[in-house]
């Protein structure tokens, strides 16, 4: 009969995701396997695929929203345009800031689905 053997990790150590075995906390890749290992996710960085960050795009909003600043930095260029076109009339202030709530208050997936198109 076989006798198992239990792994124990030490605190700068991790099981890899892929076969188990015990690696360095700080390890990307697994020595023994080679797969790629996925970073535990972050909850104050909520970045999309394509780098934009919500938490970002929030801060934009509230602070230069009124020029549209936020709407250039999530890829839509042309509401950017728009934004700059009528900052005199401070609408798009008062939109800004409704889209700073609803950036901040939105989650990650959708925020993902809406803006991190790569």
């Amino acid at each position: 009969m076989e006798q198992q053997t239990q792994k124990t990790k030490l605190a700068d150590e991790k099981f890899c995701s892929e076969c188990g075995e015990i690696i360095k906390l700080k390890a990307e890749i697994c020595p023994k396997c080679g797969v790629r290992q996925i970073p535990p996710p972050n909850p104050l960085s909520s970045t999309a695929p394509n780098g934009k960050n919500k938490i970002i795009a929030a801060l934009f909003a509230f602070f230069l929203g009124g020029l549209g600043v936020h709407k250039f930095y999530l890829g839509q260029v042309g509401r950017g345009i728009l934004y700059l076109l009528f900052c005199w009339t401070f609408i798009p202030s008062i939109v800004a800031f409704i889209e700073f709530i609803i950036l901040l208050t939105m989650s990650d997936e959708t925020f993902n689905k809406k803006y991190g198109a790569v």
